[in-house]
């Protein structure tokens, strides 16, 4: 990992710098995940390729327990910059697939911080970073990824939850059912510490949020598995999310998708027509 800047509060000093990660692809980690899912594991890794964004199940953080906040994050600093905004949260992400990652890779991911920014938005100061990871296995790059971050105030509490209102008509609809049980596997899985996701007490006394919050990560996984499910020909090559409003365990929610166009789709998740994530596929038709 390249050295943190110091001496200086200038966000751009930290673009550039670069961490380097080792994995093996293994079939325990891959399977706990499909078991978390509740997907039959024989059908999911016939192929022995690991589907796409099942990637954020390895290169996880490695914090010491004693490198944690509060809220079990670890403490600002190290490879991000430590932005003093309390509110850390996934806001969305751009990916190429190049080639499937199989299970007993030994695969490497180096992460290089692309942007850092402040802004002003409606809520106070907010500031943004992108990450871009690059995967690489045993015979080259696997996916590209650039993920983006937002740092920011709370949002204030007993207001109504962000999200906009559902207006496309949707070609497939999968109901989940967002039970703590599923929320606690996946931070395991992926060795997320992050109290929102797992401590009702915590999230709703502390946090000031209704319930326990759906992990970014995880209802971006449940949206391109739910076209795959549909379009189960459809070589998919690339990706892009965005976090529109948060989900919790207190309700179910959809993921839906229609095509779009060409080589296109379109998904979304609805909780009570609530849209709280958007994304678009790009894929091979077959």
């Amino acid at each position: 990992m390249t050295e943190a800047p110091t001496g200086s509060d200038d966000l751009s000093a930290w673009i550039g710098r670069e961490e380097t990660r080792r994995d093996l692809i293994d079939a325990r980690t891959a399977h706990a995940l499909a078991a978390t899912l509740d997907y039959d594991a024989a059908g999911v890794f016939a192929t022995g390729a690991l589907p796409p964004l099942w990637h954020w199940v390895y290169f996880t953080p490695s914090a010491r327990r004693s490198e944690l906040g509060p809220d079990g994050h670890p403490r600002r600093g190290g490879f991000l910059p430590p932005v003093a905004l309390p509110n850390r949260m996934w806001a969305g992400g751009r990916f190429r697939f190049h080639q499937p990652l199989r299970i007993g890779d030994e695969a490497t991911r180096v992460s290089r911080i692309v942007r850092c920014e402040r802004k002003d938005g409606r809520s106070g100061p907010l500031v943004f970073v992108t990450v871009r990871h690059v995967i690489s296995g045993p015979h080259g790059v696997a996916l590209e990824e650039d993920h983006d971050i937002v740092y920011r105030q709370p949002a204030p509490r007993g207001g109504p939850p962000a999200g906009e209102a559902v207006a496309a008509a949707a070609e497939f609809r999968q109901t989940i059912h967002p039970d703590p049980v599923l929320l606690f596997r996946y931070s395991a899985l992926t060795f997320n510490g992050h109290r929102i996701h797992y401590d009702h007490p915590y999230v709703t006394g502390a946090e000031g949020y209704p319930g326990l919050i759906v992990h970014g990560p995880l209802t971006a996984t449940l949206l391109l598995d739910a076209f795959r499910a549909a379009h189960p020909g459809k070589a998919v090559h690339s990706f892009a999310f965005r976090a529109v409003g948060p989900l919790y365990d207190t309700h179910d929610f959809d993921v839906c998708g229609r095509l779009a166009g060409p080589g296109r789709a379109e998904l979304w998740t609805d909780c009570a027509g609530r849209l709280t994530m958007q994304a678009e596929v790009g894929f091979t038709p077959g």
